[in-house]
Parts: structure tokens; C-alpha cells; sequence
């Protein structure tokens, strides 16, 4: 870690003036709490890991088109500044450079649950011989529950068929050797590899190419929960060569509670025969209105789709991806390491009698957010817990024990992290 960290206002003000993101503070809509003097200020918000901030110009890019909604009712698919008929097709290249794919390979639709539900109808085709699924233990319940479904849907017993990856490392964290070992034991019966970018957990990031590449060469098809990790790390799912992946948008991305997903499907797979619950928009855009009774799946991701777009789901991603291309992954990935690195730095220099990080030391194993333990147990945590975000310092809580704090690059500062941990040591005083 830098030397050159400080513990001090002074300091911390210092590079928030030097910080060439800073301006984007100013484009989200930081929840107030009141002061100690009454009167309302910022809250101290790391909570983007969970739910991301309103970009403020999300409510008049939905308002425009309620506007063309009253005013040009269905042609507004075809007139307006972005026609509805194409709007998923106005978020594709953003979202392409967020994840480090082809724009083919990529898709805004449904949620998270819905697109791995219809990602393992195509990629995870079980036979007697190959049939399990690989997952993390402790996987987040929407993975953990989907896989279950799909294993009984094939007519399996999750008892059998639902092999989960043990934590090998301090703190509940996964080596590389683990995923190798299980793959070495149990690769011939595993048909999907299916683990997050980022553990909810512990915070841990994973090697998508070193993972797929693993799991390709024992002849199993991989694929990936992005939902902690898009727009929190740099990602190259291309270059990964993982069949799929599918995320959530409304952590990172800011772009709204229940906002709409999206899935990545490999560009191999673009005009592959693979079975998929098909719908209509999924149809080959060329002919889609022909109303033909077959289906002819449109090449790559948009195959995927079922219905026509939500547009007022859209709209709120469509502004936060353009933050997003104005502010570049590169510069983010690079803030978030400063941002993170001194939270760390505060943790252990600071508040190591109270806390114990539990997310890799490695910045490359890790994104933004630190998972912390308080020392003396759960009722302990839960104590300094409920004491921060009484005072305005906004994190989430993970059972058992785990206290969740996230620096987001677009909108916190330096600052922040020194006001969480001057907050944490009155704490320990009182």
C-alpha cells in the first residue's frame, strides 16, 4: 500500500481536488441525512454494491419518453429520437465497452433470475454420464435456486448433480487450486461451470479466462453471475472465451431498483442451433414481422429476447452507460484501486483493534468493495452496523457477520472513506 496515505482531512480533501472523475459526483443524486446541526447533507453512500445512486439525468430521459408516449402513442416506435423498436440496439455499444465484448454478444433484457434460467436452457444440457453443475458454496440464492430448478428439470438430484466449491483460503475466500482440484476429481460429470465475477460475500474476484480455460479443457461449458462485478471491474468477456455471462443493473450500473439485466452469449455461439425458450423478439429482425410460424433466432444475443424492449426500463441504463463511456472502465478501475486501497489502508492502520477485512489483499482479487468483520462477534457487528447508518454512513449487512462498504469511483471520495473510519473509532470509544 502507498505510503503516501494520510489519515487526515487535509489529505483526503487533497486528492478529492485532484481526482479528474470528481465532476461526476455532481451528476447523481446523493440521499441527504440530517447534520448535527439539523439541517440536511450528504450521506456518506457505499452502498452501490447493492443498489447504485440516481444519475440525475435519469428522470428526464424517462419523462421524454412519456412525452413521446402521449404524444405519438404507438408511433413511437417508429418516430422520436430514439424509436422504441430499436432502443435495446441505443445501449449495445456502451454496454459492449463495459464488459469488454463484441456488441453481437450482448443484450439488455429481462433480470438477472430470468436470463440464467434462459441462458442453462441452452448451455446446460445434461446427460447420464455429464451432469452436474458446479457452483461456490454460499452462492447467492437466485444461483443457488436456479440451478436446483434446472437440475430437477432435467430429472437429477441436486443430492448428486449440485457439486459446490468449498472456500480453501482464510476468511472464505476460494483459490484457483480449489477450482482446479474439483475440476481434476469430478470434470468428466460436470456439464456447466457457473461462478460469480465477484463474490457478494467475501468480495472476491474471480479469473474468468484462467477459469473458463480450465473448464473448457475438461469439456465443460462455463459461465458467469456478473452481478457484483459489471461496471465495478474491467471486464473482457470476449477475450475470456466464457459461453455466457449474466448481470444485474441496478448496482454499479445505477440504473434503477429492479432494473432491467443483461446477458452475454460468446460469439461462437451466434448462429449456433442451441435449443432456447424462444419468443419473438428473439426472431430474426429481418423477417420478425412476417409473423411466420418458425422461429429464426436473430445471430448472437439478441436471440436470446423474448419480448419487445421496456423502454422505460431502458431509458435509466441508457444514461448511466454514457456516464459510464465518458468516464472510461480504465480511469474507474484506476480511482476504485486509490478509492479501496485507502479504505483498506484506514482499516488496518486505524481501526485493526475493531475490524478485520475479509476480502482479498490482492487488488487484483478484489473490486471495490471490502468486506469487513468487527471484532467480538455478530451482535458486536450489528451494533456498529445500525450506529453507522444511524449516522449517515450508508454500507449493508451480509449474514452472518459481515458489514459490506463500497467505494463507487463515479460518486465517492476520499473524504467518505475517512468519514467512515472517524465514525467506526467514535464508535469504539463510546
Amino acid at each position: 500500500m502507498p505510503a503516501s496515505f494520510e489519515a487526515t482531512l487535509d489529505w483526503a480533501n487533497a486528492q478529492d481536488a485532484a481526482d479528474p472523475l470528481r465532476a461526476f459526483r455532481d451528476e447523481f443524486l446523493i440521499p441527504p441525512h440530517e447534520g448535527r446541526d439539523g439541517r440536511p447533507v450528504d450521506s456518506v453512500y457505499f452502498c452501490g454494491n447493492s443498489l447504485g445512486l440516481q444519475p440525475r439525468a435519469v428522470r428526464e430521459a424517462v419523462n421524454a419518453e412519456l412525452d413521446y408516449w402521449g404524444e405519438l402513442g404507438v408511433e413511437g416506435h417508429f418516430k422520436g429520437r430514439l424509436p422504441w423498436m430499436d432502443y435495446h440496439e441505443f445501449v449495445r455499444d456502451d454496454l459492449a465497452a463495459v464488459v469488454g465484448a463484441k456488441p453481437v454478444e450482448v443484450v439488455a433484457m429481462n433480470t438477472l433470475g430470468v436470463n440464467l434460467h434462459l441462458m442453462m436452457v441452452s448451455f446446460y444440457r445434461p446427460t447420464p454420464e455429464r451432469h452436474a453443475i458446479l457452483i461456490e458454496a454460499g452462492s447467492f440464492p437466485t444461483d443457488r435456486y436456479a440451478v436446483e430448478s434446472q437440475v430437477r428439470f432435467h430429472g437429477f438430484s441436486p443430492a448428486l448433480s449440485l457439486i459446490e466449491l468449498e472456500a480453501d483460503e482464510p476468511n472464505g475466500t476460494t483459490s484457483m487450486q480449489a477450482i482446479e482440484r474439483v475440476l481434476a476429481e469430478r470434470g468428466e460429470q460436470i456439464a456447466l461451470v457457473l461462478l460469480p465475477g465477484v463474490q457478494y460475500r467475501t468480495g472476491q474476484a474471480f479469473d474468468l479466462k484462467a477459469i473458463t480455460a480450465l473448464g473448457h479443457r475438461h469439456g465443460c461449458t462455463v459461465g458467469f453471475d456478473l452481478a457484483h462485478a459489471v461496471g465495478n471491474l474491467p471486464l473482457q468477456l470476449h477475450d475470456s472465451g466464457a459461453d455466457f455471462a449474466i448481470w444485474c443493473s441496478y448496482k454499479y450500473l445505477n440504473s434503477g431498483p429492479g432494473a432491467i439485466g443483461g446477458a452475454f452469449v460468446h460469439e461462437r455461439h451466434a448462429q449456433a442451433a442451441l435449443p432456447r425458450f424462444a419468443g419473438w423478439w428473439g426472431h430474426d429482425k429481418t423477417t420478425r414481422f412476417q409473423m411466420g410460424p418458425e422461429f429464426h433466432a436473430t445471430p448472437g444475443a439478441d436471440g436470446w429476447q423474448l419480448s419487445n424492449p421496456p423502454i422505460l426500463a431502458l431509458a435509466p441504463l441508457r444514461v448511466s452507460l454514457e456516464i459510464f463511456r465518458r468516464a472510461g472502465m480504465d480511469r474507474l478501475r484506476e480511482k476504485s484501486l486509490q478509492l479501496t486501497g485507502y479504505l483498506e489502508w484506514l482499516v488496518q492502520t486505524q481501526l485493526a483493534d475493531v475490524l478485520e477485512v475479509v476480502t482479498p489483499a490482492d487488488p487484483a482479487r478484489r473490486g471495490a468493495q471490502l468486506s469487513i468483520r468487527v471484532t467480538g462477534g455478530r451482535e458486536r457487528g450489528r451494533a456498529l452496523f445500525e450506529y453507522l447508518m444511524a449516522n449517515g454512513i450508508i454500507g449493508d449487512w451480509r449474514e452472518p457477520d459481515v458489514i459490506r462498504i463500497s467505494p463507487a469511483p463515479l460518486y465517492n471520495r476520499f473524504e467518505d472513506c475517512l468519514a467512515f473510519a472517524e465514525a467506526v473509532r467514535g464508535w469504539s470509544r463510546s
